[in-house]
């Protein structure tokens, strides 16, 4: 497999902290046994990837779990399992107003923003399972597309990748 040339990449500006962002590819499969998947057009005023189609994420926050019940807690610190998957479940809810299950990690990407903060986006795929779409105001449109869709919207890079992987690992 051929690699990409490395680019020049922006200098980070903390060599251990990173921005947790997590990503969930909700999928149906519908009665003839055809799988989809939810993408949302992303608004005109955000900063990133204006008016380019993605799937619901955001980013981890320490609310997530710290005003929560710790599942461990002992004389140095409190633990909490799952923060990631109640993140995305969060995120999933506010973005779209959907519920889900199964969720299953599938990758991660690691990136520094063009502000120098290093970045980590773990990606996950979930089942839908129950609401009807509503979208919050970083969003404008949605779609429920199957793989050989893909090429027809203008998807951040690596989505298309990253439906293509989680569609290759359900019809298996």
């Amino acid at each position: 497999m051929a690699t990409a040339p490395v680019s020049a990449a922006p200098s980070p500006i903390h060599q251990e902290l990173h921005r947790i962002a997590i990503t969930g590819i909700i999928w149906k499969k519908d009665e003839k046994g055809i799988y989809s998947y939810l993408i949302t057009k992303r608004s005109p005023h955000k900063k990133a990837w204006p008016n380019k189609w993605t799937i619901p994420g955001g980013g981890l926050n320490v609310d997530d779990y710290l005003k929560t019940k710790a599942t461990h807690q002992n004389d140095e610190s409190p633990q909490w399992y799952n923060a990631v998957e109640k993140a995305l479940r969060r995120e999933i809810k506010e973005e779209v107003g959907l519920e889900v299950e199964n969720i299953e990690y599938l990758l991660d990407v690691a990136f520094i923003r063009p502000d120098g903060v290093p970045a980590i986006v773990l990606s996950f795929y979930c089942k839908y399972i129950d609401g009807e779409v509503i979208l919050d105001n970083d969003a404008t449109e949605y779609a429920w597309i199957t793989v050989e869709e893909i090429s027809k919207y203008e998807l951040i890079q690596g989505i298309d990748h990253e439906i293509t992987l989680v569609n290759e690992r359900l019809t298996r």
